[in-house]
């Protein structure tokens, strides 16, 4: 998610502390609209993943390319998407977004063939990656300065509101009628995103562009780099095994659909928890906020196959698991900004392109395994990422502050 450094669009004295107009206040709703469809529509299939995989005559591990693809797909266009906007204004391109966002879901919804179905989630990728690209940057700019904060903060309730409800309801919804009205649904919110959009989002011009020697500039240093592979690890971790989740919950543990609802609607809701709880000590405590959370879910990924007779096990270890991945984004964006903190635009473009190769990799290589050796090989490959990634923090510092000026001292003076 990047920000870029642009005068906000919605008033001319930034300064002030008078509040922000209620325009601009529904011009950031419709935001978190959409981003909550966003996330909705990425993660959907992690609920539907057995109803789709039946329906549409293949197995569960290549119906995880409804999570590989979409990730692939972003990771190109995160950072794609402002090298190549150059000064357009963005209020165009969010909107533009959005409409490819309600294609994919009408796609999806109405899809006869799972080479369909891969299209409509090829289109979700193109668009997502160029969303987060721009979502925070929008909301910081629609409101006045002082006030920016709170708006970006809007964008992210979206977010997780999508984790504790979206996802969640869109199972539900297949059980009442089929997966397909769950895209439906989905849609619909989407178009009411658009519409809102579309009203309510004033100008975006756009004075600046990420450069590509920033990109360059960036992985050349150690810090940030490591920083970046320790992201990778931990995100491919969760996705390898929680794309995973609802066909272990079904096949593996003999839970019943309505089920496996409950069960996903209490990861999100203590997900959601542990998102404001973490947010208390992340400042005073990064590295050991992070590598707790880590450990929480190791310990998910390697007990809940050896618990999967014991409902009420693998029940407390899903969980843990939502404590765990409910503050993981948050201590792995703050971690990101202190690593980057003079390139901080190219820092969140390689942040979103990582984790979405992170979640197409995993969710690709979790699928193989799922396929050629059963659901709990699967997750011992995530508890493997996830020491990985143990090791990676243990190893690296909280701030990345002193590494990048010592790298930069170190050229300058070899030039």
């Amino acid at each position: 998610m990047m920000i870029e450094s642009n005068n906000p669009a919605s008033n001319g004295s930034p300064d002030n502390e008078d509040s922000s107009p209620l325009r601009a206040w529904l011009a950031v709703s419709s935001v978190t609209i959409g981003a909550f469809a966003f996330v909705t529509t990425e993660f959907l299939p992690v609920g539907l993943l057995p109803q789709i995989a039946h329906d549409l005559g293949v197995t569960p591990g290549t119906a995880g390319l409804m999570v590989t693809t979409p990730g692939v797909i972003a990771a190109i266009s995160a950072p794609g998407m402002m090298l190549g906007a150059g000064r357009i204004d963005r209020r165009y391109i969010l909107i533009a977004l959005t409409v490819m966002l309600l294609a994919s879901n009408l796609i999806s919804a109405f899809a006869p063939t799972f080479v369909w179905m891969l299209l409509g989630r090829a289109l979700l990728g193109a668009s997502l990656g160029g969303f987060w690209t721009l979502a925070l940057a929008a909301a910081g700019r629609l409101v006045k300065p002082h006030e920016s904060a709170r708006a970006t903060a809007a964008i992210l309730a979206g977010v997780t509101c999508a984790t504790v409800i979206g996802v969640p309801l869109g199972t539900l919804i297949s059980e009442l009628a089929s997966w397909r009205a769950s895209f439906i649904a989905t849609g619909v919110l989407v178009a009411a995103a658009l519409i809102a959009q579309t009203a309510l989002v004033p100008s975006l011009p756009s004075s600046v562009a990420l450069r590509f020697s920033d990109l360059v500039e960036l992985v050349r240093r150690a810090h940030p780099r490591r920083s970046l592979l320790m992201v990778a690890l931990v995100f491919g971790a969760h996705f390898s095994s929680y794309t995973y989740i609802a066909p272990f919950l079904l096949r593996d543990a003999g839970f019943g659909a309505p089920s496996i609802t409950w069960v996903l609607l209490g990861f999100g809701i203590i997900g959601f928890a542990s998102n404001f709880a973490v947010s208390t000590v992340v400042g005073r405590n990064l590295k050991g906020a992070l590598l707790t959370m880590v450990v929480l879910l190791l310990t998910a990924l390697v007990t809940m196959p050896l618990l999967k007779h014991s409902a009420f096990a693998v029940t407390a270890m899903v969980m843990a698991w939502g404590v765990a991945f409910g503050a993981i984004p948050l201590c792995m964006s703050v971690w990101i900004q202190r690593a980057t903190p003079d390139l901080p635009e190219a820092g969140s473009a390689m942040f979103v392109a990582i984790i979405q190769v992170a979640i197409a990799v995993g969710s690709l290589v979790g699928g193989t395994i799922v396929d050629r050796a059963g659901i709990s090989r699967d997750f011992w490959f995530g508890a493997v990422l996830a020491i990985l990634g143990i090791v990676a923090i243990s190893r690296l510092s909280a701030t990345g502050t002193e590494a990048n000026v010592a790298e930069l001292s170190e050229r300058v003076g070899a030039e």
